[in-house]
């Protein structure tokens, strides 16, 4: 996915194939249980299918990690399916890169090609849905709801 910066992230559900192309240098995991053996270094944020992170701040310096590994690495996020977890993650990230919070899950779905059709659902009811994410609950809790999370993050690093 391109970023405004002009960097680039991959996205991608872990029960798929290997996509093709490079292997990332880094990768992002948010699933609920620890990965292991992968070939590349990656981090794993706790966090359950359509439910939160089980450690805010850890998932916020996660995305600032992956963000900031991204202007010199190949990054790849992931979940198990590549689309409520990968999808919320990756909006935060594009916060991080100067899209606005109130935007962000609509530049991702708007910018990601996907091959599948997606289930029509009231997303912002969900507890876990990607708009909460990135400006409801979690989204006050650090991880990119409006402009002065993303800054606080920005800064930090």
């Amino acid at each position: 996915m391109p970023l405004p910066s002009g960097r680039l992230v991959r996205g991608r559900g872990l029960r798929e194939p290997d996509p093709d192309g490079p292997d990332p240098e880094f990768a992002l995991y948010v699933v609920a249980s620890e990965l292991f053996g992968g070939p590349w270094e990656f981090r794993w944020v706790e966090w359950a299918d359509y439910g939160l992170p089980a450690d805010p701040a850890a998932m916020r310096r996660a995305l600032v990690e992956a963000w900031e590994r991204d202007g010199r690495e190949r990054v790849e996020v992931g979940c198990m399916g590549g689309r409520g977890r990968t999808g919320t993650a990756l909006a935060c990230i594009a916060v991080l890169d100067g899209v606005p919070a109130d935007q962000a899950v609509e530049y991702v779905s708007g910018t990601i090609t996907r091959t599948r059709s997606r289930p029509k659902s009231n997303a912002s009811s969900s507890p876990g849905s990607p708009d909460r994410a990135v400006g409801g609950p979690v989204g006050r809790a650090g991880l990119g709801g409006g402009v002065a999370p993303a800054m606080e993050c920005r800064e930090e690093g």
